[in-house]
């Protein structure tokens, strides 16, 4: 009889809200995994821009140093991913970066980041 009481009275439930957390746990991993890739995204995306215009204004001032001072504006460790690409006509110098995104979400392969900056040829040699 005092185990039926204790039945009736919602033992049988211990323990099922650990049960329920342990199967919702990866979800929540995957969804807080997926924010912090997308503030990683913003953020390279934005070095991605800060690269271009540097480089271009670098370039367009100092003919020959846009690469450099284009890699030295961004962090070091996105500087070892980063594709800096100039070309220079009559009246403008355009420089266009490219950054690799390493994706921290399992089975997301790796994105570029493509951002392009345009500056007048102060220099028209």
């Amino acid at each position: 009889m005092n185990r039926l009481r204790t039945i009736r009275n919602g033992d049988r439930d211990r323990g099922q809200v650990a049960l329920e957390y342990i199967g919702f746990l990866p979800f929540l991993l995957l969804v807080g995994l997926g924010g912090i890739q997308l503030g990683w995204t913003a953020y390279v995306t934005q070095q991605a821009e800060t690269a271009a215009r540097t480089a271009a204004r670098a370039e367009a001032r100092y003919p020959g140093e846009g690469v450099a001072t284009g890699l030295a504006a961004i962090r070091p460790s996105l500087a070892a991913r980063t594709v800096i690409a100039p070309a220079t006509n009559e009246d403008a110098i355009t420089m266009t970066v490219t950054i690799t995104i390493e994706s921290i979400l399992p089975g997301v392969g790796e994105r570029s980041v493509i951002r392009t900056a345009v500056m007048p040829n102060d220099d028209p040699r």
